[in-house]
């Protein structure tokens, strides 16, 4: 797969997240919880505000899959979040590949789901810091 200089586009300038937005992953991560949970990031501004809730997305306690074909054209997607049902939010190759190829910013949340229990990642899968703002 080709290089994506994510630097080059405004989304990718995304530098905070809503706490009730990242309250309403925690919470949707422990409801999934033993399995994962996925969906994209909507931003404006530099700021996530909301979820995007896949038709289709299938959740086991391994693996998150989008039905792609489902996410509709939003030049406000910024990226993706899914949970980990362990203690960990390091990225498999799997969440790198998907962060490659679908958006600038993606946050994995980690058990017990708590407000500091998530790493956010660029779309290389650098770890990259991430604001909670009211």
């Amino acid at each position: 797969m080709p290089f994506i200089d994510f630097s080059k586009d405004d989304r990718a300038k995304v530098d905070s997240i809503r706490a009730k937005t990242l309250k309403m992953i925690m919470e949707a991560s422990k409801s999934s919880f033993p399995n994962e949970f996925a969906a994209f990031l909507r931003a404006e501004e530099g700021v996530i505000r909301e979820l995007i809730l896949l038709p289709g997305t299938v959740s086991g306690s391994s693996h998150a899959i989008f039905k792609m074909s489902m996410l509709p054209i939003d030049f406000t997607v910024v990226g993706t979040v899914h949970s980990h049902p362990s203690d960990t939010s390091l990225p498999s190759e799997a969440d790198l590949d998907l962060f490659r190829r679908y958006g600038w910013i993606h946050l994995i949340t980690h058990y017990p789901y708590e407000m500091d229990c998530f790493t956010c990642f660029s779309g290389r899968g650098d770890i990259i810091d991430l604001k909670i703002v009211d």
